[in-house]
């Protein structure tokens, strides 16, 4: 296994994530309602402020609702306008096909983890996507290997992402597909002091929770919302979001929510309507 790596220069590192797009290969079709190309467009635009001062932009996960390639390929334009200089670096989720979002980001199928470096951070990247199951899993080798990555280099600071999360939220239907080993990946965090974060998405609603001095935190979905703290999925009339975060030279994370005014779109207001 053969991870990526790249060099970014220049602190603080700002990054952008969006999560759970859940995109669709036929334009006219919906997500419970609600038509998920035109709210990703429309968080997307809303963003561009934010990825036009941003050096990395985070895609965690279920990029595709059905895993299609005409989903992926059509993302893949949308990002051809994000600004030179901006590093765009995608996971899967549990509805992604892995091999078909890896070649629409042009990156090797075998590169299951992928590490970036800036100063005095590194930001490393899990695939936690099991084909054919909505739960995640690390196998042996992504845990060995962020051992190995958190060991070499104690001194720097870190943030690991995935897409699934290692944790309870407290809605039991999502936390029973969370990440399956959660407890063994967070038993390998504990061994190191310079965890700083866990960011993933899966969840589609804002969390954080510390634990053992480290962040975990989710982010909304560019789509549907779910109500937190729920036996069932209940959708919530939230408005679709993303996170920026800064990561700074001496460990601490800058984080925060943004989300589409309330004021949406008609468009996207009439099918939030309709849906409901």
């Amino acid at each position: 296994m053969v991870p990526q790596q790249d060099i970014i220069p220049g602190p603080p590192l700002r990054l952008v994530q969006l999560t759970d797009l859940h995109l669709l290969g036929d334009p006219a079709a919906r997500l419970r309602g609600v038509d998920t190309g035109a709210t990703w467009r429309a968080v997307f635009g809303a963003a561009r402020e934010d990825l036009a001062r941003a050096d990395l932009l985070l895609l965690t996960g279920d990029l595709a609702e059905h895993g299609e390639a005409v989903a992926y390929a059509r993302l893949s334009d949308d990002l051809e306008s994000v600004e030179r200089g901006v590093r765009v670096r995608a996971i899967p989720g549990n509805h992604d096909d892995p091999a078909r979002l890896a070649e629409a980001f042009h990156a090797t199928g075998e590169a299951r983890v992928m590490a970036l470096s800036h100063g005095g951070w590194q930001v490393l990247l899990l695939d936690s996507s099991i084909p054919g199951q909505s739960a995640g899993h690390l196998d042996s080798n992504q845990l060995d290997w962020l051992d190995t990555r958190l060991a070499k280099a104690p001194e720097r600071h870190v943030l690991v992402v995935l897409h699934h999360p290692p944790l309870p939220i407290t809605s039991p239907w999502l936390d029973a597909i969370a990440l399956d080993n959660g407890a063994e990946l967070n038993a390998r965090l504990d061994r190191h002091a310079n965890v700083r974060g866990v960011l993933f998405g899966h969840v589609h609603q804002a969390f954080e929770k510390r634990r053992r001095g480290v962040r975990y935190l989710a982010t909304p979905s560019t789509c549907v919302q779910f109500v937190p703290g729920t036996e069932q999925p209940e959708v919530d009339t939230l408005t679709p979001g993303w996170r920026t975060l800064a990561l700074h030279p001496d460990g601490r994370i800058q984080t925060r929510i943004r989300r589409l005014p309330v004021s949406l779109p008609q468009e996207l207001a009439t099918k939030r309507r309709r849906s409901r």
